[in-house]
C-alpha cells in the first residue's frame, strides 16, 4: 500500500477542489492509505468521505509560518511516502528534503508561475500542454507526469425525471436548456456566452431557448448587468454555487464552454459524462480534449457570433447532438475514467516510490 497525504489549501469550492474530493475518496475506495490536509473551514473538508482520515491547519497565506511547521510534524508523526500538494498555498508551504522519502509531487492544474513549484520532487500536470511547459521551463523531463482528471459515468434520466427537474427550477419543460458551468470570472467567458446567445432567434426547433448558468465568482455583477441590459432576465437563469450540479447537468440539452483562457475544463468531461453535446471554445484545454466534429465543436475565442451559429446549427441537428453525445462518453471512458486516472497515480506513485 502507498501511504500518502494529500494537501489543499483553499478554502472556497471550485474545480480544483471538486478534483481533490474525487480523487482522495478514489485512493481511499481503492484500498490506499490516504490522509487528507485542508483547513477545518474549507469546502474539501466536508465533502470528503467520512471514512477517509483527515487533519486541519490553519493554511492562512503562503507565509503562515505555523502551518508549514505542523505540516513537517505531520510529515514526521505520519511518515508518508508520498506527499502530494495541490494548488500554490499548499505546495509553498510543503519543504522537504531532496533524496530520501517521503516525495514531494506537486499537482498543476494551470500554466502557474515556476519558482513556487520547483522545490517539490515530482510534478503531476493534468494536460500535456501543462507538462510541456515545466519541461520548457527547465523541469526535468523524467520527474513530470502527465495524469488527467475523471469523472463518473452518469446514467440518462427518463423524460419524467428531466420535466421534474425543470419544473423545480420554473423552467418551461420543453424549453431548449443550454448549459455553462464554472467560476464566475472574467476569463471563463460567460458575458461573450449571453451576448451570443442574444443573437439566437427566441425558439430553437419550435422550443423557447433557456439559458442555465451554474456557478459563483467575483465577476457575478458584470454578469448580472449583461444580462439586464440584454433585457434576457427571464430567459437566463443564474444557480450560483452548486457542490453537485449534476441535477442542472441533467436537464439540459447542449453545453458551452465559453472560456477565454482555460487549462484543461473539467466542465467538458462532466457535460460528456452527463450525455450532452459540447461547444467550446479553442483554448488550450478544449483543444486537447475535443476533436472537432466527432466529440465536439470547436470555435475562436470571444467570437460571439461564431458561437451564435454553432450553437444554432447544432441545436438544430439532434442526430448531430447524439452522435457527439456517443463519442464524448466514449473519450470519458477511454482516458478520463476513475480506474484509468487511479491506475495512473498508482504506477506514477510506485515508479517515484521505487517499487
Amino acid at each position: 500500500m502507498i501511504h500518502s497525504l494529500q494537501l489543499i489549501g483553499s478554502r472556497g469550492p471550485g474545480g480544483a477542489e471538486r478534483f481533490f474530493c474525487r480523487l482522495v475518496n478514489a485512493l481511499h475506495s481503492d484500498k490506499q492509505e490516504v490522509i487528507a490536509i485542508s483547513p477545518g473551514n474549507s469546502a474539501v473538508a466536508g465533502e470528503l468521505g467520512r471514512s477517509v482520515s483527515q487533519y486541519h491547519l490553519p493554511f492562512r497565506s503562503v507565509l503562515d509560518l505555523y502551518t508549514r511547521w505542523r505540516i513537517s510534524a505531520l510529515v514526521g508523526k505520519l511518515q508518508p511516502v508520498i506527499v502530494q500538494t495541490w494548488l500554490g498555498r499548499a505546495t509553498r508551504l510543503t519543504h522537504l528534503p531532496a533524496g530520501q522519502c517521503p516525495i514531494h509531487i506537486a499537482r498543476l492544474g494551470g500554466y502557474y508561475r515556476p519558482h513556487a513549484y520547483r522545490h517539490a520532487h515530482a510534478w503531476d500536470g493534468n494536460t500535456r500542454g501543462i507538462c510541456d511547459y515545466l519541461v520548457r521551463q527547465g523541469f526535468p523531463p523524467a520527474r513530470v507526469f502527465h495524469i488527467g482528471n475523471f469523472v463518473p459515468l452518469a446514467a440518462r434520466i427518463s423524460t419524467r425525471e428531466r420535466h421534474s427537474l425543470r419544473r423545480a427550477l420554473g423552467l418551461d419543460t420543453d424549453a431548449f436548456v443550454i448549459i455553462a458551468a464554472g467560476r464566475i470570472h472574467e476569463v471563463k467567458g460567460f458575458v461573450d456566452l449571453v451576448n451570443a446567445f442574444t443573437r439566437l432567434p427566441d425558439e430553437i426547433g419550435g422550443r423557447p431557448k433557456h439559458l442555465l448558468i451554474v456557478g459563483d465568482g467575483p465577476a457575478r455583477g458584470n454578469l448580472e448587468t449583461a444580462i439586464r441590459h440584454a433585457g434576457l432576465e427571464e430567459r437566463i437563469t443564474l444557480t450560483g454555487w452548486l457542490s453537485d450540479p449534476a441535477d442542472c447537468y441533467d436537464l439540459s440539452d447542449l453545453f458551452i464552454s465559453p472560456s477565454r483562457q482555460e487549462p484543461l475544463g473539467n466542465v467538458i468531461l462532466e457535460a460528456w459524462s452527463h450525455h450532452l453535446p459540447v461547444i467550446a471554445t479553442r483554448t488550450a484545454g478544449a483543444l486537447e480534449l475535443v476533436d472537432p466534429g466527432r466529440n465536439g465543436l470547436l470555435v475562436p475565442c470571444q467570437s460571439e457570433s461564431d458561437l451564435a451559429t454553432a450553437i444554432q446549427a447544432l441545436a438544430t441537428d439532434a442526430a448531430a447532438r447524439e452522435e457527439m453525445v456517443k463519442s464524448g462518453r466514449d473519450t470519458v471512458g477511454r482516458y478520463y475514467s476513475e480506474s484509468v486516472i487511479v491506475s495512473a497515480y498508482r504506477e506514477m506513485y510506485d515508479r517515484l516510490a521505487g517499487r
